[in-house]
């Protein structure tokens, strides 16, 4: 099972950036799927989850902002990223297990990650 996220890149406060996630392997038995963010020198953070019946949690930096979701056809994860902040740049990583972990940082599946960088 693996998780290829792309779609990071370098812009300014305010900004829009969508990243998606693929998913490949055996994707029915690990459902949950969530998006984490870690700046450099700080703990990796839940930012969003979405469950099997597409209920959304978001964390409190980026509710109202930000937008997960799923297309199963595809297996793939997006996450829409709106009026970005500076204190939005992180390295952007998606998970997946077959365990709902919520915003903790204990799936089992992770992906390389996606580096954003906002500059104000």
């Amino acid at each position: 099972f693996h998780l290829v996220e792309s779609g990071g890149g370098s812009l300014q406060a305010g900004g829009s950036l969508g990243l998606p996630c693929a998913a490949s392997g055996d994707t029915c038995r690990n459902p949950y799927m969530a998006w984490f963010a870690q700046a450099t020198g700080k703990k990796r953070e839940g930012v969003a989850i979405i469950d099997t019946d597409g209920s959304t949690t978001y964390g409190n930096a980026v509710k109202g902002r930000f937008t997960i979701s799923k297309d199963n056809a595809q297996n793939t994860l997006y996450l829409q990223m709106n009026s970005l902040k500076p204190e939005d740049t992180a390295m952007y990583y998606c998970a997946a297990d077959r365990v709902q972990w919520l915003l903790l940082p204990e799936y089992k599946y992770w992906g390389q990650g996606t580096q954003v960088t906002v500059s104000s």
